[in-house]
């Protein structure tokens, strides 16, 4: 039961219990692995732990840091300071190369205040915002910490570097683990200053426009401000929505390709109700968090699945430049906002398109982004207020006479988004919704609301790349994490920056430890 694992006395004795052991025999748990079950009317915590007993000693793992002195290595040039950026100049630490990061946004610090501007004034801050800054789109959207890519790399060892800069241990327990918004932005700047101390570089504000390129090798970078930044290579971890690079690469005639994402809405619900149908009841345990969901259909050949739930949180806006609307989510560490928030999302294909879009080849996918992002502006009154429909009306094709209360502190605007968006996203986004109500007693429901558009799920370009994680076409170039097409996420995209950065040291023939 809950409480059993919240009070340590009652957790002991329900261990001893299980082990055929008296209370007293049991004088240490370490928990290892946790999760909620509420398939059944009851809810349980399943538990892997170790556990020690009068004859044993618990001594806590201390985590081996291995970080070298490089302030006079050779330079490996980051771009894009989100997780990719981040892991990838951590593990250059490791390796004995001198990371030097530019990033287009500001700080973590200072960049909340154009978050500010963009959410509380509708302004929008190009180079720092929701998606651009440091710690990336990650740091403002609760931080999840799971990852389907498990064999992609070692997920403990970015976990524990996450606990060596201020995160909780828990997060190497939980099942889906989350640190939340609050609490990441500092441990973002608690690893720059562990970068800073070895000897990496950080440059900020400062965008990158073009790649020095020599006989087919990529030297280094151009700046919008003129300077220039060479090493033995460069890492390019721009982050889903950088499409100033996914531009520069199409005029440069540099191999990209058209990589299938996601779009849809993002439904909100009262925080209550979830609690209520995820824990069987209104009066759930107090020891319980709140609830969360995970959802996954097939429509005519379409994916429509939940995307980065939010429980707990709020919605905010994720525009990148002028004339957009873009919705989001996020939560803070104790997830205590009364509504709870998912982004439902459709595949979206190259098939799926209007035929005029294949004139832009690689870009095709992207030019559908940027169209529907600028329809929804533009039904929002050519402001960043959300286009917004009550889930049931939006359901059945009816105007919505009114909204519910919402999270989304630039407003909402109702509108028919069954009429608006594209008609294969609405049928899919309808029979989904009503398949998630049949598995989910009442999450189909006049009491939440729809908001309009989630677009950002993942990046609608590839940049390829060959086995040895190198450009296909451009020597030490590392397209690497959701910018590149090869991460979905904090962990797989610190995964992949740690994973470029092997190659390039056994490229080099560097010392792996």
């Amino acid at each position: 039961m809950p409480e059993q694992y919240f009070v340590e006395k009652r957790m002991y004795q329900a261990v001893a219990r299980h082990l055929k052991l008296d209370d007293k025999d049991v004088k240490h748990v370490n928990v290892l692995r946790r999760s909620i079950d509420s398939r059944r009317s009851k809810v349980y915590y399943h538990v892997t732990a170790e556990v020690y007993t009068h004859s044993d000693v618990y001594k806590k793992e201390i985590i081996q840091v291995n970080y070298k002195d490089v302030n006079q290595a050779e330079p490996l040039i980051i771009v894009g300071a989100g997780p990719a950026g981040l892991f990838a100049a951590l593990r250059a630490l490791e390796v004995g190369l001198k990371p030097i990061i530019l990033e287009r946004g500001k700080n973590v610090k200072d960049r909340k205040y154009d978050i500010a501007k963009l959410t509380k004034e509708g302004i929008v801050n190009s180079d720092s915002n929701w998606c651009f800054g440091e710690g990336g789109a990650g740091t403002y959207s609760d931080g999840k910490l799971y990852t389907r890519s498990t064999k992609r790399g070692n997920i403990t060892d970015v976990l524990n570097k996450f606990i060596e800069h201020g995160a909780s241990e828990e997060i190497t327990i939980d099942a889906h683990a989350h640190i939340g918004t609050d609490r990441l932005s500092g441990i973002i700047a608690n690893i720059r200053e562990t970068i800073e101390n070895y000897g990496g570089e950080y440059h900020f504000s400062t965008r990158v426009v073009d790649l020095m390129v020599q006989d087919g090798k990529v030297m280094g970078v151009k700046t919008a401000d003129g300077a220039s930044y060479e090493g033995v290579a460069v890492v390019l971890a721009t982050g889903h929505s950088a499409r100033d690079v996914y531009e520069l690469f199409y005029k440069k005639n540099w191999k990209i390709e058209a990589k299938p994402f996601a779009m849809g809405v993002r439904v909100e619900h009262p925080q209550e109700l979830i609690n209520s149908i995820q824990y069987h009841g209104e009066n759930y345990s107090s020891y319980l968090p709140p609830a969360t969901y995970s959802l996954v259909t097939q429509v005519e050949n379409h994916g429509v699945f939940s995307f980065c739930m939010c429980p707990g949180g709020i919605i905010v806006p994720a525009a990148t430049a002028e004339g957009q609307q873009v919705v989001n989510g996020m939560s803070n560490s104790r997830r205590n906002s009364p509504y709870a928030n998912s982004g439902i999302a459709v595949t979206v294909n190259e098939t799926d398109l209007p035929s005029e879009y294949s004139q832009h080849g690689p870009l095709s996918l992207l030019r559908f982004q940027q169209d529907v992002e600028r329809s929804m502006f533009a039904a929002a009154g050519n402001t960043i207020k959300a286009p917004t429909q009550r889930l049931n009306d939006f359901c059945n094709g009816k105007q919505s006479k009114r909204l519910n209360k919402c999270s989304y502190i630039p407003g909402c605007v109702e509108a028919p988004l069954h009429e608006l968006m594209p008609p294969f996203i609405v049928k899919s986004l309808q029979q989904g919704f009503r398949f998630f109500g049949s598995r989910m007693k009442g999450f189909y429901t006049e009491s939440a609301n729809v908001l309009a558009v989630e677009s950002r799920t993942s990046s609608p370009v590839r940049i390829p790349r060959k086995e040895d994680y190198e450009h296909v076409q451009l020597e030490n170039l590392y397209p690497c994490g959701e910018g590149a097409g090869y991460a979905g996420g904090i962990m797989s995209s610190a995964i992949d920056g740690i994973n470029c950065v092997n190659a390039i040291a056994r490229k080099a023939n560097l010392t792996m430890e």
